[in-house]
């Protein structure tokens, strides 16, 4: 992995406030040849989500096996704030709760980030009760296969995906980072549960460097709060495909995600995070956001692959069964050719076979 971050200032949006700080450069750790590190980064997104529940032992263990360079937590507080990882902090879709009667009555809802949700929320919770849940495949009408592993596993912590992380770097020999996304923190931060002091206090314990850990937020606000915390660490700024972020929502700022990925844009990003994160379908064309963004300094990861039809390109499709897997390399030596610098996926292993496919032919 090469993220290096270059000495910047932070100047971002945080409510109606301004954060400024500075993030300074780490020498890169000696961790394997020149020529892998230039290579597209493979990014288990909630380990290989394609073939386990997400966010277990198992979906990040299979990840790394099968040739992902960092494995992606999502971090969400318990109510005695801990950082778990869950896709959402509504937890009926990733866990066996509805079949726990002693929970029943803390199903309720609520507004998150502008919106009403229904179910139970992990901060709600203290740790030991959560551990006391199993997680269960999110989307068993699309990956039935992944549901004969429901129930086999508990709610990981993220001091637990660290751990797990330098287990698997050790065991296969070649340094794994982590990719933690901090998850609604402006509502987080609402509630007395700030998500970014904990990510730090892990970050500071496990003396996490810049090889081991990328930071990832929708929110500016969140790698302003973090940048503040003068780790060092990349950060990454992702970008949905319509709307804005919730900070700038919250604040009343009118920038949206089109905005930030303009040229302008991009260039205002460059000056806080080291990377950003696009759908994958913003960086065709008649999209430049790819060469803009390379222009500005950034580097490309974009999200998120999956091998069904119904996620992939209409050209890549096969067959009529929205859930059967189209030609998913089609689609990653498409973006691997464009001059991707990362790649998120649910499957790592097709992933990196494809990369190495790609290396081949320009060989």
């Amino acid at each position: 992995m090469s993220a290096q971050p270059r000495r910047r200032s932070i100047l971002l949006a945080a409510g109606a406030a301004t954060a400024a700080t500075a993030v300074t450069a780490l020498p890169a750790a000696a961790t394997g040849a020149r020529e892998r590190d230039r290579r597209p980064v493979v990014i288990g997104h909630r380990g290989a989500a394609g073939w386990r529940p997400e966010h277990t032992a198992a979906a990040y263990t299979y990840a790394v096996q099968t040739g992902a360079d960092w494995i992606e937590p999502d971090l969400v507080p318990t109510k005695d704030h801990v950082l778990v990882v869950r896709h959402e902090n509504e937890i009926s879709q990733t866990t066996d709760i509805a079949k726990h009667p002693e929970f029943a009555d803390r199903r309720t809802t609520k507004t998150v980030d502008g919106k009403p949700v229904t179910g139970w929320f992990t901060e709600d919770f203290t740790l030991a009760e959560l551990k006391t849940l199993r997680a269960v495949e999110r989307l068993p009408l699309i990956r039935n296969r992944n549901s004969v592993f429901d129930g086999r596993e508990p709610v990981m912590t993220f001091e637990e995906v660290v751990k797990l992380a330098r287990e698997l770097s050790r065991r296969h020999r070649r340094r794994i980072a982590v990719f933690p996304e901090t998850k609604h923190p402006t509502y987080f931060r609402s509630i007395g549960l700030p998500l970014e002091p904990e990510l730090a206090r892990i970050v500071r314990r496990y003396r996490l460097d810049a090889d081991e850990c990328v930071v990832q937020s929708f929110e500016p606000s969140s790698l302003a709060a973090f940048a503040d915390e003068r780790l060092r660490l990349p950060l990454w700024q992702a970008l949905g495909t319509t709307g804005a972020p919730y900070d700038h929502v919250a604040a009343g700022d009118p920038t949206t995600y089109k905005d930030m990925m303009t040229p302008e844009g991009l260039r205002k990003i460059a000056r806080y995070a080291d990377w950003i994160g696009p759908d994958k379908s913003s960086v065709l064309e008649p999209f430049t956001l790819l060469a803009d963004a390379h222009r500005a300094g950034l580097k490309v990861g974009a999200y998120t692959f999956r091998a069904e039809n119904q996620y992939l390109p209409a050209r890549f499709r096969r067959g009529t069964n929205p859930n059967e897997f189209g030609d998913a390399f089609a689609e990653y030596a498409l973006h691997f050719g464009r001059g991707v610098d990362a790649v998120v996926t649910d499957y790592p292993d097709i992933a990196a076979m494809a990369r190495e496919a790609s290396e081949d032919a320009g060989t």
